[in-house]
């Protein structure tokens, strides 16, 4: 019996993985779910916010962060939704000018939100350092045109909406080096509001940040998004991911343990 768990075939190890990710989906098991401070307070920031405010949203993210980033930018696109604050979706990477559309085009459906009143999509334009600048003077200067191509002169909700002055909160998601350029360029020298939201790889050189108060909240990968969805009372992807990590990773856990008992038996009978 010990020999056989030191040379355990690694293809029943892989059906166990995959049965430890198949059953909670199957049977829609979730673990409790403790949300952290810094995704409190981004909560909270945009829960306080007054009707009518403006949110501006970075999808900073490419399809292999999307499992991590987009359930994040579900749940705060809904909240922004319920509590009448207008979402300006744009992004720095080429990558994300898709992902962005998608989702905004998604939650609006879900929601009835109305394009050119409740949300706005730009896209994307190169050069970071020139875009971020630039909006901090006039909006309309870097993109005169949303991502469909309608002149920014002729949307409703960007008649009042200039420059940053008009943005209460910029959220990035990202999952490269973005949040440190809106910091830079936009907090730095705007005072613009910041929070972020950003995959599990990242985040801990982001928490500095925090302790600045240049990042007013910060949603740590896949986890942030499962307690933003419980904040706002609406479990989706995020816990759902969040449930099957927790199995995974529990497997894992219980190989390893098994794996150590059977080598300390091994070893005590060798001798």
């Amino acid at each position: 019996m010990i020999e056989k768990l030191m040379n355990i075939d690694r293809r029943i190890v892989f059906i166990l993985v995959g049965l430890a990710v198949i059953i909670p989906s199957l049977l829609s098991v979730s673990f409790p779910i403790t949300v952290s401070q810094p995704t409190r307070s981004t909560y909270d920031y945009i829960e306080s916010l007054p009707t009518g405010s403006t949110l501006m949203i970075g999808f900073n993210y490419g399809p292999s962060s999307l499992a991590e980033l987009h359930p994040m930018a579900e749940a705060v696109i809904h909240h922004c939704f319920q509590q009448k604050v207008r979402v300006i979706g744009m992004t720095l990477l080429p990558d994300g000018a898709t992902l962005g559309d998608d989702m905004l085009r998604k939650v609006a459906d879900e929601t009835g939100a109305i394009y050119g009143e409740d949300y706005v999509y730009l896209g994307f334009r190169p050069g970071a350092t020139q875009v971020l600048l630039g909006m901090g003077t006039a909006i309309d200067s870097v993109f005169e045109a949303d991502y469909a191509k309608t002149p920014l002169a002729e949307i409703p909700m960007m008649a009042d909406i200039t420059n940053y002055e008009q943005i209460d909160l910029v959220l990035d998601l990202a999952s490269g080096s973005s949040t440190e350029w809106w910091i830079v360029y936009t907090n730095t020298r705007y005072n613009q509001q910041i929070a972020a939201g950003v995959t599990g790889v990242i985040v801990s050189q982001m928490y500095p940040y925090l302790q600045t108060k240049q990042l007013i909240g910060l949603m740590p990968g896949l986890l942030g998004a499962a307690e933003y969805e419980k904040l706002i009372g609406r479990p989706a992807k995020g816990t759902e991911g969040m449930s099957i990590q927790s199995f995974a990773h529990l497997l894992v856990v219980g190989l390893v343990i098994l794996g150590n008992i059977a080598f300390f038996i091994q070893r005590r009978q060798a001798e």
